[in-house]
């Protein structure tokens, strides 16, 4: 029997799921720090002898992951590998009863606002005074901000407003503090993040108010960049496109999930709009800000979909040529409203209709890269890999979007830093070319 190690404890963080995970987490960490805990994120060697796992929860593929990833430290526990084991997040948000039943061998189960709770487990405190202060784990030159949480929208198909609750806005001082922050440890894009930003504001100031929240982020000395994430098709605020178009810093380019466009679908999800008012939205962005890069993404093989209205949302998507765009086949979610609905379209459908809509996107993105040769762009440097520096444009977001190459072997890139790069050719997805001094 091994015998318990007299070794400092180390926490190793692990995160599942998207960017408002990966701030819970970074949040979580400037905590343990200044608590005087050896923190690490996702370490593969001397992963540390205590594990807290982040998890999603969101849809079945996500929800697998998680469970996964519990049950593989589970594991190393019992081979006497990690001593403790914490699950937060989403998943245990909203499972918490059934995950401590199916799988006792974890330590304990939090929710996604139990941090003080969990830091107390982890014998830490909670420190009041770190108000916006993170052990960032993106690359330095960027930074998630996430300015609300929750949500309010009646989606029928989404079950975050039972893991995240009520929309909550940040207030503009503390975001506005936060930021400065991470400008003086080198970040220079800021990516704006929360369910849903149109939002933002309502609860606190009775309007919509993102686009005084970008008045005052756009002052910050070092911050070049600001990108909005997750904006929601009904309710838009549009002075925030006249800053858009008006205002250098804030990026040309909109994450706005739009999940359908056939009427029928959108009335069953509870979107809240139309084929004719979203079309008329997104031709207003086009126009107000001409350039702009508009991201959306879209759901196939909803409750009752029929080949009539997967055509009209392929139909679409050919006449609205996004600049980027992903697609995810239907998830049935237990507690959603969209459950009550029989889940009817196979499986098999729901992927061919993914990869019809995907490789119909592969084409228009082939089509609008190969305008983008011969022009030069501003490109913040994220990492070197292999022989290339690799690079964004401010028409793309990390992790999702199209990526810079430039040849390594022939140029030399400061990582974090800008450069203007002339496309020399370009694919689907990746843009190839040099620097151009200026």
């Amino acid at each position: 029997m091994r015998t318990k190690s007299v070794k400092k404890n180390k926490i190793n963080v692990i995160t599942l799921g998207c960017s408002k995970n990966v701030y819970d987490s970074e949040v979580l960490m400037g905590q343990l720090k200044a608590s005087g805990k050896d923190v690490t994120h996702e370490a593969v060697k001397d992963e540390g002898n205590i594990i807290v796992i982040n998890t999603c929860g969101f849809i079945n593929n996500a929800k697998a992951e998680s469970v996964n990833t519990i049950l593989e430290y589970v594991e190393k526990k019992e081979q006497g590998l990690v001593d403790k084991i914490f699950v937060t997040g989403c998943l245990s948000e909203r499972y918490k009863p059934d995950l401590e039943a199916e799988i006792p061998n974890v330590d304990q189960y939090f929710g996604t606002t139990d941090l003080p709770l969990l830091l107390k487990a982890l014998g830490a405190d909670y420190k009041h005074e770190l108000l916006g202060e993170r052990l960032t784990t993106t690359p330095k030159n960027y930074a998630y901000l996430k300015i609300a949480e929750g949500c309010d929208r009646p989606c029928s198909f989404c079950a975050i407003p039972l893991m995240r609750g009520k929309h909550v806005s940040q207030p503009i001082e503390k975001l506005v503090k936060e930021a400065e922050g991470l400008a003086k440890d080198g970040v220079k894009e800021l990516i704006l993040i929360a369910q849903d930003l149109t939002y933002y504001g309502l609860d606190l100031y009775k309007k919509r108010n993102l686009a005084e929240l970008l008045e005052n982020l756009v002052k910050i000395e070092g911050i070049e960049w600001i990108r909005l994430h997750y904006a929601f098709p009904t309710g838009f605020p549009m002075d925030v496109l006249e800053l858009m178009r008006n205002e250098p810093k804030i990026c040309n380019y909109l994450d706005i999930p739009l999940q359908h466009i056939s009427d029928n679908i959108l009335k069953s999800m509870r979107r809240g709009t139309t084929q004719e008012k979203t079309t008329k939205l997104l031709k207003e962005f086009r126009e107000t800000v001409p350039g702009m890069t508009i991201r959306t993404t879209l759901i196939v093989g909803y409750p009752g979909e029929t080949e009539e209205d997967f055509k009209i949302l392929k139909d679409w998507v050919q006449e609205m040529k996004f600049e980027r765009l992903g697609c995810f086949p239907y998830s049935h979610e237990e507690n959603t409203h969209a459950y009550l609905l029989e889940d009817d379209v196979p499986d098999e459908v729901k992927q061919q209709r993914v990869e019809e809509i995907m490789e119909l996107q592969s084409q228009i993105s082939w089509d609008l890269n190969q305008e983008k040769v011969g022009q030069t762009f501003k490109c913040i440097i994220d990492r070197k890999e292999g022989n290339h520096f690799i690079g964004r444009t401010e028409f793309d977001s990390p992790d999702v979007d199209n990526e810079v190459l430039i040849d390594a072997t022939k140029h030399y890139l400061k990582v974090g830093e800008f450069a203007d790069i002339k496309i020399d050719e370009a694919t689907e997805f990746d843009l190839y070319g040099t620097p151009v001094s200026k």
